[in-house]
């Protein structure tokens, strides 16, 4: 069998889902690999999607909020979007690299390359596709694809799937798929070991007020460390590396998360579900920091409900949800236990054995 993993490069997470499921089969000898969706389209069509995306995250997100609103409205009238028929347009290409070469099954972790699957389907093309969701929330327009089975982060959100149309025994409730070796921690991190540690971590972009947050936590908890990551946003990392105080670690993106995680007290994050879900995994007490109304509040929402994280909407809920979550050992003691019930720890090899039972 051999197996293509498509992704598409908004944002960080559907990419790093997409790579951690290209990893679990190759460490389990089968043949798969990794494509970006818009390299397949062509250079213009990626750079015009990435310029779209980084539009919508400015002013705090507001645009995306705005655009999220209107395509879960849109999604209800049950007419085909403008999405799918943007998609629809790059089917023969993506037909060409699929037949070119010789794959048999297509696993996708974002809307748009599971659309153009979907219309190569209706055509009669004989490819099977898994989707797989990114977030904890069926996100709207995912109801225009037509997978052969549907990847969900939680078995408590198959009723969400279900109302978009998808079969219930088509859902496999696996859990957001991240690569095994993500568990292997080394730890050889040079960081205190006399003080509570705070990881902020923004996601892949340096979303969100990250420096006025950095700053605050500073000044309000001077005995603790904090570890800042700025993914690839290079303007956060150069405004942060000017402040002047030994208890700040300023990073940019880095291919090792799981060691920070892994080393911190708490984690303070952007709502995104793969980043989450990396913090479930290692099982760390977690604050979820401002999120953009759309499907990082689903995705907050959950986590809160089900105990596996407090929420802060603004810098004051940032400083005292910090300042509390550090000094109840006990809340953090439940936070882990109840991240270790719901987060699954082995949902990319779950979706392995799942295959090379039912699809070889």
């Amino acid at each position: 069998m051999k197996i293509l993993v498509l992704s598409c490069s908004t944002g960080g997470g559907h990419n790093a889902c997409g790579h951690y499921i290209e990893k679990e089969f190759k460490d389990n000898n089968i043949t798969c690999d990794f494509a970006d969706y818009f390299d397949i389209m062509g250079p213009k069509a990626k750079e015009k999607a990435e310029k779209i995306y980084l539009g919508s995250t400015k002013y705090n997100g507001n645009i995306f909020k705005i655009a999220y609103k209107l395509g879960e409205a849109y999604s209800k009238t049950g007419i085909p979007s403008p999405v799918y028929g943007l998609n629809k347009l790059g089917k023969d290409k993506l037909y060409s690299y699929i037949k070119d070469n010789n794959y048999d099954l297509i696993i996708s972790s974002h809307l748009f390359p599971s659309m153009a699957v979907t219309t190569l389907k209706k055509e009669g093309k004989n490819i099977e596709l898994i989707n797989v969701a990114t977030d904890y929330h069926a996100i709207p327009f995912w109801e225009e694809t037509e997978p052969d089975y549907f990847v969900i982060p939680h078995i408590t959100l198959q009723d969400d799937f279900a109302k978009k149309g998808f079969k219930k025994e088509t859902l496999l409730d696996f859990g957001i798929p991240v690569s095994s070796s993500f568990n292997k921690i080394e730890n050889n991190l040079d960081l205190p070991k006399d003080k509570d540690i705070i990881l902020v971590a923004s996601g892949s972009m340096g979303f969100g007020n990250m420096k006025s947050i950095v700053k605050s936590l500073l000044e309000y908890l001077p005995n603790t460390y904090i570890v800042a990551i700025c993914g690839n946003n290079k303007e956060l990392y150069s405004e942060l590396e000017k402040i002047n105080n030994e208890n700040l670690l300023v990073k940019g993106f880095v291919n090792n998360i799981n060691e920070y995680i892994s080393a911190s007290t708490i984690v303070l994050t952007k709502p995104g579900g793969l980043t989450s879900t990396e913090v479930g995994v290692i099982r760390k007490p977690m604050i979820h920091i401002m999120p953009i109304p759309g499907v990082e509040n689903y995705n907050a929402e959950f986590f809160e409900k089900n105990g596996l994280s407090l929420i802060s909407n603004n810098l004051e809920e940032v400083k005292i949800n910090t300042a509390k979550l550090l000094k109840d050992k006990n809340m953090q003691q439940i936070m882990v236990e109840n991240q270790a019930k719901v987060i699954n720890r082995n949902s990319a090899k779950d979706l392995v054995d799942f295959v090379q039972k039912n699809l070889s």
